[in-house]
């Protein structure tokens, strides 16, 4: 167990957070690296298939690549069974390393955690379905209005990129309520929106300082793969690809339990500031 006070006994300022966030990731990243490197192996199996069968990736299209090789990729039954099970696989090792962390920090043990975020499958599904439900109904108004050439256009796309944004910040805790508190996939999205009230412009400022950190340290950390690719590739193109590859995914394994402490903080403070005053309020009011 952690010497770690979880949630956090008072209100945390934005600093406390991300202090929090780093907190919680220091203590928990060795016994979540597993779980991670095989998280972001998960997602890359519809390119590793790709790649198996001499096709390019959409990202490395180049001039000689034509969009019927392309075509001939997502008509492939192969490719999207393995997109599907990378992404399931993926839900469940970023579910498992979300919920290892909070066992580790709080008075439980650490182990069974994959079992338990495969028996949240169902509802995690759930709550990936009922999100994209939503923020399509903010997406194609805004692409609706991103057509339109004229100021009341850019206007309306403005609106609609601070509707999506407002959206997307009063959701960002309902993954982790789900798993965290076991409710269920609408309970989750109104909880978050509930927590979430009143702190649009505070959370964006935690997630995108967080969200620069991640990336300052990203270029630091993929110049350096590069340069240790190239020391072992020793001009073999082959070679220098595999390793960067490697190094990518021990990158992504080292990054990824930052986001889910990242979320397990967010939440904690929220818990504090919206649910321990009205515990307050019906102590108070009990004893009157």
């Amino acid at each position: 167990m952690m010497n770690i006070p979880y949630p956090p006994q008072r209100q945390l300022s934005v600093g406390e957070v991300l202090d929090l966030t780093f907190r919680i990731y220091r203590a928990t990243v060795a016994k979540c690296l597993l779980f991670a490197g095989l998280g972001v192996i998960a997602g890359q199996l519809a390119s590793i298939y790709t790649l198996a069968r001499g096709r390019p990736l959409m990202g490395t299209m180049g001039a000689t690549t034509t969009w019927q090789e392309l075509l001939v990729q997502f008509r492939d039954p192969g490719f999207w069974g393995l997109y599907l099970v990378g992404n399931l696989l993926v839900a469940l090792f970023y579910s498992a390393i979300l919920l290892r962390q909070r066992a580790l920090i709080g008075a439980g043990a650490a182990g069974g955690e994959f079992a338990a975020a495969l028996h949240r499958l169902p509802a995690l599904i759930g709550l990936a379905l009922l999100l994209l439900a939503g923020s399509m109904v903010l997406w194609v108004p805004l692409v609706l209005t991103v057509v339109s050439v004229s100021a009341w256009g850019a206007l309306l796309t403005f609106a609609g990129l601070l509707a999506l944004s407002y959206g997307l910040v009063a959701v960002s805790c309902a993954w982790t309520i789900l798993l965290v508190d076991g409710a269920g996939p609408a309970a989750s999205v109104v909880r978050s929106w509930r927590l979430t009230a009143g702190s649009f412009w505070r959370l964006s400022v935690i997630y995108t300082v967080a969200l620069i950190i991640l990336g300052v340290l990203y270029m630091v950390v993929v110049a350096i793969a590069g340069f240790i690719a190239g020391l072992l590739g020793r001009g073999d193109f082959a070679i220098a690809t595999a390793s960067a590859e490697v190094l990518v995914v021990a990158l992504g394994a080292i990054a990824i339990p930052f986001y889910s402490a990242l979320a397990l903080a967010v939440l904690g403070d929220l818990k504090v500031r919206k649910e321990g005053a009205d515990l307050e309020r019906r102590i108070s009011s009990a004893t009157a």
